[in-house]
């Protein structure tokens, strides 16, 4: 299998599977001499991590990181930097009714049509369990650009049919760690957290959006032709699980304005050129201008619902797919470490490809 790995120098490779022994990741690139503060990464780690309250999946993981290799008394000894994650709630037996049939709008199907076999425990390798490794490593990676004055924050800004429409300039990100949903609108919070519990209720899913906001980036990140700051990111939040599409700047909605409206005027801002507008979202000609870099991420309903669903086996029997297991009844709430941990990587990764240019 192909397509372990993400990065061209802050670069990554993920192991493991969903029911297996353990989950993780080997960061090769990073700079030595960067402290590593690892409860920093945990805390990461414990908002993605599932049965953190009753509107996620009641799988029990800890989710405790341990470090293999590269971190050296605090800090980055400049060599491949391993970390571990153990299953310890696997119930492989939750999903023997399915080890022969394929589950709607899973990777069933095409795993078994392009490998002949697959691990149908959990999904394997295409559950989102390997995301924990992609946390992990972007912990790291934050720490990295920390040092440099750059910040990625994720929230919740859809669930269903509720939108938080109030421009992230106005709402206080932080707020977003204080409820379940991780939305920084208290009032939009209430409804979707009502929205979900509604949908568990009735053995159903719902879909969302994460919306990201990365500040201090600095001028210049980004690699033409083929390399475009915003394709990169394009393709990290693409990678993930149940993602169904990517916008930044002002994304689909742009189309709606003229060129005179939607383009962005620069002027000097106390000796520093900056745009009186973002509609570009921080980013033109595939590289970062020094303005916020924002885009949101589209998730798809969570494919296992709790109810029969018709389908084949895989002698292409007619069957039925029996509703079983523990599963996220919405992902987004956490799939905002995940969608931070990637851009995180992304934007590691430009930054040391600028250091060689």
């Amino acid at each position: 299998m192909a397509g372990n790995s993400f990065g061209s120098i802050f670069r990554i490779t993920t192991f493991g599977e969903s029911h297996g022994e353990a989950v993780g990741v080997v960061i090769d690139g990073c700079p030595s001499g960067l402290a590593i503060d690892m409860e920093q990464v945990q805390q990461d780690m414990d908002r993605r991590r599932p049965g953190q309250s009753h509107i996620t999946t009641q799988r029990k993981e800890t989710d405790r990181v341990e470090v293999l290799s590269g971190i050296f008394e605090g800090k980055t000894v400049g060599t491949p930097i391993t970390l571990l994650v153990r299953n310890e709630d696997a119930k492989s037996k939750d999903y023997s009714h399915i080890k022969d049939k394929f589950r709607p709008s899973h990777a069933d199907f095409t795993y078994q049509g392009k490998y002949g076999l697959r691990d149908y425990r959990g999904g394997g390798r295409s559950s989102a369990r390997e995301t924990v490794a992609r946390v992990a490593a972007g912990g790291i990676a934050k720490q990295f650009l920390a040092t440099l004055g750059v910040k990625v924050q994720g929230y919740v800004s859809t669930v269903g049919t509720i939108d938080l429409t109030v421009p992230y300039q106005d709402l206080d990100l932080s707020v977003a760690e204080t409820n379940i949903v991780r939305c920084p609108h208290p009032e939009s919070a209430e409804q979707m957290i009502a929205a979900i519990e509604a949908v568990r209720k009735a053995g159903d899913t719902l879909g969302g959006v994460v919306s990201c906001v990365i500040t201090g980036t600095p001028v210049g990140l980004g690699e033409p032709v083929f390399d475009k700051l915003h394709a990169d990111l394009a393709k990290a939040m693409m990678s993930i699980n149940a993602t169904k599409g990517f916008e930044y700047g002002s994304g689909f909605e742009g189309v709606r304005m003229k060129g005179s409206e939607h383009n962005d005027k620069f002027e000097n801002q106390s000796g520093q050129i900056r745009t009186t507008t973002n509609h570009s979202g921080g980013i033109q000609g595939g590289i970062s201008n020094g303005m916020d870099i924002y885009f949101r991420v589209a998730f798809k309903p969570v494919a296992t619902i709790m109810q029969d669903q018709d389908s084949v086996n895989e002698q292409g029997d007619a069957t039925t797919v029996q509703g079983k297991g523990r599963h996220d009844p919405c992902v987004v709430p956490r799939a905002v470490p995940i969608v931070e941990a990637m851009a995180a990587l992304v934007l590691a990764d430009h930054v040391l490809r600028d250091r060689t240019t």
